[in-house]
């Protein structure tokens, strides 16, 4: 689902109440409108003191939303505004989402989470050794987000200690697009510890081969 688009700066109408309360209990074009007002904020505010408080406030407000929101729009309109806004107070509000049994829902938190990857960073590790595996392999793909070298340390760490075969080979898949030939020794061992599954010996080749190729004069 897109987040962000190329039509952010929007007219909205006026909200007589405040938007926490619009938030709450408005009609869905409402609680569009409001989700994206609070989301102009981050635009709109000069910075300082007070701007951060607006900020802070909005945010606390589009993470309650986000608990309760079951319309698809203007759930997306939420998602989109704490994007915007970016903070780690966004990041805590989204990373929730992961865990429903909401598809819809935990695919528009891992996109967002994608789009403010900067705030995301800090908290990645933690991700990646959460006690649900599903979590760890969301993680995984978060990390494609990274610099190279920055997702190759991080998935060589998950390589190295991961118990569960899917995430490893949610991280085999990513570091197949963008791992360095660091993650060679990692890759390998991967393969000699899970010898009996099939499907990610096969893989760990394919990241092999596809590491050699992008960097034959490091391995040499």
């Amino acid at each position: 689902m897109p987040l962000i688009r190329k039509d952010l700066a929007f007219t909205s109408p006026p909200i007589s109440r405040s938007a926490a309360e619009t938030l709450r209990d408005g009609t869905t074009d409402e609680r569009w409108h409001a989700a994206r007002a609070l989301g102009a904020l981050a635009d709109a505010a000069p910075g300082g003191i007070a701007a951060a408080g607006e900020l802070s406030d909005g945010t606390k407000a589009l993470a309650e939303a986000l608990k309760t929101e079951t319309d698809l729009r203007v759930r997306e309109a939420i998602f989109t505004s704490l994007v915007r806004i970016g903070s780690q107070e966004c990041v805590d509000a989204v990373i929730p989402c992961l865990r429903g049994d909401d598809a819809a829902l935990r695919t528009g938190a891992l996109d967002a989470l994608r789009a403010m990857i900067g705030a995301v960073r800090p908290v990645l590790p933690a991700l990646l050794a959460d006690p649900d595996p599903d979590i760890r392999l969301l993680a995984c793909d978060l990390a494609r987000e990274l610099p190279s070298a920055e997702a190759t340390m991080l998935l060589c760490d998950v390589l190295y200690c991961e118990p569960e075969a899917n995430v490893c080979a949610a991280a085999v898949d990513v570091l197949a697009d963008v791992g360095g030939a660091e993650a060679l020794p990692a890759l390998q061992a991967t393969a000699v510890r899970f010898g009996d599954v099939t499907f990610l010996k096969f893989a760990v080749k394919v990241a092999m081969d596809r590491i050699l190729a992008e960097h034959p004069v490091e391995h040499e």
